[in-house]
């Protein structure tokens, strides 16, 4: 269509409006993240989540997502908001190789490249987030972010987080309309995800942020101690299908129904696990083990990691590989090899030579004396390579923006960001997340 004008200031209008708000999709957008969300708690009507259910049959959704390695909540999170690999954002693990007792990866600073919450605030839009991890200092307006005891700390999460709490006075504010909250508020068998739900609902109907994103957490817990199946799970998904309901709800009151998206995914799936495998202990057997970086596995649930001081101490590393090749069929089975060109296609930690994935029904952990395979509490487990189904998060998506009732049969979280950027009329760029076709509208 050619457009003809004598006015120059109208074309600059045009030209300023097409620049900023080009492609914008939604006003306001809710990220929701249910820690250890699995697809079948919106594929199989025995899960309690009618609102979950309700949103699939209305909008977009994935037969399953495929996380990171290790499929873990921090490195997961942290690839949901930036697109991006944990070999390119540096969050590798929940909490540092070398960190101090009970530290994890709390502070944004720790992520070497930009996020959403940068592209928002770089745009002049407002954003909120509650418990969501590695946020300590990110530019979001409203933020509650996740916080725990470092070291001897023996301060509560509410304790813990409230120096981090963005503006200052907001807890103050929010507590005036919902009620003082307490530790107890924050226990997590119990009352966390409810409070998450409630602190979530306030920000967004009090100041209306185009990005406000939410993370709960019992579903992962429970799942950690009773299995994939067990009541308590049942009970939890049904605790964090009634906060989404209330979410819901809340964009309704405010007015906001067409003009806002609401996005539901996860970090990882689980797997029911009931054996140990502990790879320092074959390097200690061997006289390999070197606990200051020269040579040792650092292990996090279905994975583990080899770490090399000199990555030109070829000779260790094949004694290593060797030893690994050389187990009895009966030990060899807990785990494949990974080597590194495969770590990089999947865009894993690139300090470590070679990894390890678990099978099904094991987990690697750190112990460096004792016996090499053993047994642990029967209960669930993640932080497995994510080819397979147990281990795929979900997502849907619905509102503003997003296509009519479809499946998408393919999709990493990676390619969560480019959805909320197009969304949003972002200037921002997923360094490995691509917009997967049928999730927005035509």
């Amino acid at each position: 269509m050619k457009i003809i004008t004598k006015s120059p200031g109208i074309i600059f209008i045009c030209l300023f409006c097409f620049l900023q708000g080009y492609g914008q999709k939604s006003q306001h957008v809710i990220l929701i993240s249910i820690d250890g969300f699995r697809p079948d708690f919106y594929l199989d009507k025995k899960w309690p989540a009618p609102n979950l259910q309700m949103l699939r049959d209305k909008g977009v959704y994935a037969k399953g997502v495929q996380s990171v390695f290790p499929s873990v909540t921090y490195p997961s999170h942290t690839t949901i908001t930036t697109g991006a690999y944990p070999g390119k954002h540096g969050i590798y693990y929940n909490a540092p190789v070398d960190g101090k007792k009970g530290q994890w990866y709390w502070e944004e600073k720790y992520i070497r490249i930009p996020t959403l919450w940068d592209a928002v605030h770089d745009a002049g839009k407002t954003s909120g987030s509650v418990m969501w991890p590695v946020t300590v200092g990110a530019p979001i307006d409203y933020n509650f972010p996740v916080k725990r005891a470092d070291d001897d700390d023996s301060a509560n999460q509410l304790e813990s987080t409230m120096p981090f709490i963005t503006p200052a006075g907001l807890l103050d504010e929010m507590q005036q309309e919902t009620g003082k909250l307490t530790g107890a508020d924050f226990n997590t068998d119990n009352t966390i995800d409810v409070t998450i739900g409630r602190m979530g609902i306030y920000i967004f109907k009090k100041f209306k942020p185009a990005l406000m994103a939410l993370h709960f957490v019992t579903a992962d817990h429970q799942q950690h101690a009773h299995g994939r199946e067990g009541a308590e799970v049942h009970n939890a998904v049904a605790l964090i299908d009634s906060m989404i309901g209330l979410v819901v709800k809340s964009i309704k009151d405010a007015g906001l129904e067409n003009s806002s998206t609401l996005i539901i995914t996860g970090d990882h799936g689980f797997v029911n696990s009931t054996n140990t495998f502990s790879p320092n202990v074959l390097l200690a057997q061997h006289n390999l083990l070197n606990k200051d970086g020269k040579l040792n596995f650092y292990c996090s649930g279905g994975a583990a990691f080899l770490y090399v001081k000199d990555k030109n101490d070829q000779a260790s590393i094949c004694r290593v590989r060797s030893l690994l090749n050389g187990l009895p069929v009966d030990q060899k089975k807990a785990f494949s090899i990974i080597e590194r060109n495969t770590l990089d296609r999947i865009g894993a930690n690139p300090e470590v030579v070679i990894g390890l994935a678990m099978k099904k029904g094991y987990v690697a952990i750190n112990n460096s004396k004792g016996e090499l395979m053993g047994t642990k509490k029967p209960g669930g487990s993640h932080g497995y390579y994510p080819d397979f189904d147990e281990i795929q998060t979900g997502f849907i998506a619905y509102g503003a923006g997003i296509g009519t009732h479809r499946e998408i049969k393919t999709m990493g979280i990676k390619d969560v960001a480019p959805v909320i950027t197009k969304l949003l009329g972002l200037s921002f760029v997923a360094p490995d997340g691509i917009l997967i076709p049928g999730i927005l509208e035509k």
